[in-house]
């Protein structure tokens, strides 16, 4: 069977930024072994697979290189910005059916803002468990870290200073502790985000890490839903000084990657998060998958 498919650079305003994600059109028909195994020979962390949809403009099945997951950040830019390349969508807004619910999206040029759907705050995890996933010790967190999901859930973890953040380093034994500790089974979900209120250049207001254990890459240039489900954690615990500021990723791996994101609603009563970026296809072609 033969698919066309996009590789688009996800909140990047230019080739080889932020974080890539194949989009494979018409691919939602494909199984979850077929699909799981095109993300593999990608090396990307997600890829999406697009069909028709009875409730929305278009449905989307997100891939992790191990699974299905319902929703993911970048990739839904991705598919959008790759619907925009081959004329299917333009300048106003359409819907998306994916398996956390309907994310409506808005094109305004080449700008494209996904609104998720309202934060789940799920336990608080002790400092002492969370920590030696990256290799810091329990003073560097300033903030009690805790599950939150606006589609997908992440342990957003705040830590002390831009230094601190890049001082993070993958520790697989005390990961397997954190999820032990969790009660899950899987090391592909649930991953500690660690993000500081340092901006990576001038214009950003925070910067962020997310480091990932196989069969994933190690680290990802730029996670879409866990920015979205920072910005509710730190509207909620009023740790930033309005909804709207600017997110960034990626640069310590050389793919530099920026979202504009805004909290909807009051700190105790948060309806969704709207995240901006841009998208850049930087090749096409032809998937032939069986």
């Amino acid at each position: 069977m033969e698919f066309d498919f996009d590789w688009v650079d996800a909140f990047a305003s230019e080739a080889f930024g932020g974080n890539g994600c194949t989009v494979v059109h018409g691919g939602a028909v494909l199984s979850d072994k077929t699909c799981m195994a095109y993300v593999r020979e990608t090396s990307l962390v997600e890829c999406t697979f697009t069909g028709p949809s009875e409730v929305a403009d278009l449905r989307v099945k997100y891939y992790l290189a191990s699974r299905e997951i319902p929703f993911a950040g970048h990739p839904t830019i991705a598919t959008v910005a790759a619907l925009i390349h081959r004329g299917k969508a333009g300048e106003g807004s359409l819907t998306l059916e994916t398996g956390a619910g309907i994310i409506k999206v808005d094109i305004a040029s080449d700008l494209i803002t996904m609104t998720t759907v309202a934060p789940t705050f799920g336990a608080e995890i002790p400092r002492e468990i969370v920590a030696p996933v990256g290799g810091i010790t329990a003073d560097d967190i300033v903030a009690p870290p805790q599950l939150v999901a606006t589609g997908l859930p992440f342990c957003i973890t705040l830590v002390k200073d831009r230094a601190t953040l890049e001082r993070v380093s993958l520790n697989s034994k005390a990961l397997n502790d954190y999820f032990a500790h969790l009660g899950q089974e899987t090391t592909d979900t649930l991953e500690p985000y660690w993000i500081t209120l340092e901006g990576a250049t001038a214009e950003g207001d925070t910067f962020a890490r997310l480091l990932l254990a196989p069969p994933s890459p190690p680290e990802d240039p730029f996670t879409g839903s866990a920015t979205s489900a920072a910005a509710a954690y730190l509207w909620s615990r009023g740790l930033i000084a309005g909804p709207r500021y600017t997110a960034e990723q990626g640069h310590g791996l050389g793919r530099p990657g920026q979202a504009q994101v805004e909290v909807l609603g009051p700190a105790d009563a948060i309806t969704g998060v709207r995240v901006s970026g841009r998208g850049v296809v930087v090749m096409s072609g032809t998937a032939y998958l069986v």
